[in-house]
């Protein structure tokens, strides 16, 4: 019998969504505070059968936690202790800013879903990268093999003006891809005026390529690069990104983000109105997020990460896009919704039918 659906509807369902989210958040780091963290990770770290290699990194697991649930990093060895194969930290920014005014997330229970109006609320590159170094000399004292990967999601400063956007993406690369495992550019949220201008090819060529030098020279290494793409992009928009991804060399594309489109929710039309704009995230992207993958996957060839995230709930949901091509799978909304040890869940049936 699984006591958190209850727990949900008793304690969390009536609450602001951001509320909710932070006390929740705040048990799960914690439990970690208080030496609970190993005990956890007997009964959750992902079989040794899931293992992954991708991005020249071993994953415990090709599940993981996509950006959004952490943005600033004061969680990522706590959520690596409910089984998560890798964390995705962000998305960060170059300066420090408290996002958009509340309320500004909002569950759609009916629909399994998330409408968030964010706005990239964070500490700024400066403040999260000691955080960020910390959590991976953590867990590389906790894991020693097989640790947990530490993703790093950056994005535009809202202050910042569309043609000097390249040098803050410069910035946060410059201080955060030091602690990184692997690094994404951010031009798909829709919560930051302007952002999905830069997913124009003309505009994301040579933001990748700054990017990338200023990531690998800060760190002294290469740090593998990825871009995150909308879901509401044309196929044609979709293929061009993947051309260029090809003809750049790039590490890896991560689709989808959240989508403005509200088409087939359940939840009554007129508080979906209410609610207003913001990224839906959840089960109602699941068909799209499946969509784009196979499109990408089919014109980039099989070298090629591809991660897969947008209504992702259920191990087979998992299953489904590792058949579909994806490389890697995150899952964000749902982890909402089915509690703490929903990765764990995950990896647990993963694992009775991999090879």
């Amino acid at each position: 019998m699984r006591i958190y659906p209850t727990f949900f509807r008793v304690v969390f369902s009536g609450m602001d969504a951001e509320r909710a989210h932070r006390i929740g958040f705040s048990l799960i780091r914690l439990a970690h505070r208080v030496g609970a963290g190993a005990a956890l990770r007997r009964f959750t770290q992902p079989p040794a059968n899931l293992t992954t290699h991708a991005l020249g990194l071993v994953f415990p697991s090709p599940f993981g936690l996509a950006a959004g649930f952490d943005k600033e990093g004061h969680g990522v060895q706590a959520l690596t202790d409910l089984g998560f194969g890798h964390v995705e930290v962000g998305t960060i920014t170059g300066q420090a800013q408290p996002g958009n005014p509340r309320p500004r997330l909002f569950r759609l229970v009916e629909d399994r879903a998330v409408i968030n109006r964010m706005g990239f609320n964070n500490d700024g590159a400066a403040a999260v990268a000691p955080r960020l170094r910390a959590a991976r000399a953590g867990l590389e004292k906790s894991y020693r093999s097989r640790r947990p990967v530490v993703g790093v999601n950056i994005g535009k400063t809202k202050v910042v003006d569309l043609r000097h956007a390249v040098a803050d993406y410069e910035l946060s690369a410059r201080e955060l891809a030091p602690h990184a495992d692997y690094l994404v550019v951010n031009v798909s949220s829709p919560n930051t005026p302007g952002l999905r201008l830069l997913q124009n090819v003309a505009s994301l060529r040579p933001l990748l390529k700054a990017v990338r030098a200023a990531a690998d020279g800060a760190a002294g290494r290469h740090v593998p690069l990825l871009v995150k793409i909308a879901p509401d992009l044309s196929d044609q928009d979709i293929l061009d990104v993947a051309h260029l991804a090809k003809d750049m060399e790039l590490d890896g594309i991560i689709a989808t983000n959240t989508t403005i489109t509200r088409e087939g929710l359940r939840t009554d039309p007129a508080k979906v109105v209410a609610l207003g704009v913001g990224g839906l995230s959840g089960a109602p992207l699941k068909a799209r997020s499946l969509a784009v993958l196979k499109q990408l996957r089919a014109a980039v060839g099989e070298e090629m990460v591809l991660v897969s995230v947008g209504g992702v709930e259920t191990a087979a949901d998992v299953r489904e896009r590792l058949a579909a091509g994806a490389t890697l799978v995150q899952g964000y909304t749902a982890f909402l919704y089915e509690g703490p040890f929903w990765a764990a869940r995950i990896n647990r049936e993963l694992a009775r039918t991999a090879r």
